[in-house]
């Protein structure tokens, strides 16, 4: 195992050994997921983290020097994975159909290979966001806003009904999450150990229908013939 050093300066974007950090640093961060979304933050610490990416507790911090520094990083790659689905979803060129479509499936997707990472996210959401609210203030909202304009769009274009975007976005977040957040819960009355993929995708179908039902545009009634 080699010693922690210092970096002598910034390396070049490609090179071996910059590819080789970036994947320990990967690693390290998916060790970290579970331990966090177990454990939480204040349970938490480097040296369990170190023992499960088998490195000494000096080796990982010299790519995280602090347990908050982890956390962050952790953080940060949950909400790089979210905003880019948010990205995708204010595409004015798409129909909504398919867009809200694709959006509600990405986010279960990310529920059902990634429940370790939605838990952390969610508990340091539940705790008030002590260490984590204003990246979220910063990053969230003007993507949502950003959403809410290609909503605004669709709107005025009369390819959806007039409804509030903000809660709607509020109600597909609360619906995919919780397959993730409270799959326990769910596998529990279910009566298994997990939910299988078949729980997924009977929950995509619902999800979907109830989603594009909010936003069908309904037909006018036809006119009545004088008697």
């Amino acid at each position: 195992m080699p010693t922690a050093k210092s970096p002598a300066g910034p390396l070049p974007k490609n090179s071996r050994r910059a590819l080789n950090r970036d994947r320990l640093e990967a690693d390290i961060a998916a060790e970290a997921v579970r331990v966090f979304a177990e454990c939480g933050y204040e349970g938490t610490s480097i040296a369990t983290v170190a023992e499960n990416a088998g490195l000494s507790k000096q080796n990982l911090m010299y790519y995280f020097p602090s347990k908050q520094a982890l956390y962050q990083r952790v953080l940060d790659n949950v909400l790089d994975e979210w905003l880019e689905r948010m990205e995708n979803l204010a595409d004015p060129t798409q129909e909504p159909q398919d867009v809200l479509r694709a959006y509600v499936q990405a986010k279960l997707r990310f529920s059902r290979e990634q429940p370790w990472a939605s838990r952390v996210y969610a508990m340091e959401v539940i705790g008030g966001a002590p260490l984590y609210g204003t990246q979220i203030q910063e990053r969230v909202v003007p993507l949502l806003r950003k959403d809410i304009d290609v909503f605004e769009h669709w709107i005025a274009a009369g390819k959806i009904a007039p409804i509030n975007a903000t809660h709607l976005l509020f109600a597909i977040w609360a619906m995919t999450q919780s397959y993730a957040d409270f799959s326990t819960q769910m596998a529990l009355v279910l009566g298994r150990k997990q939910l299988n993929r078949k729980d997924f995708d009977d929950a995509e179908k619902l999800i979907v229908d109830m989603v594009l039902a909010a936003i069908r545009v309904q037909a006018p009634a036809p006119a009545s013939t004088p008697a």
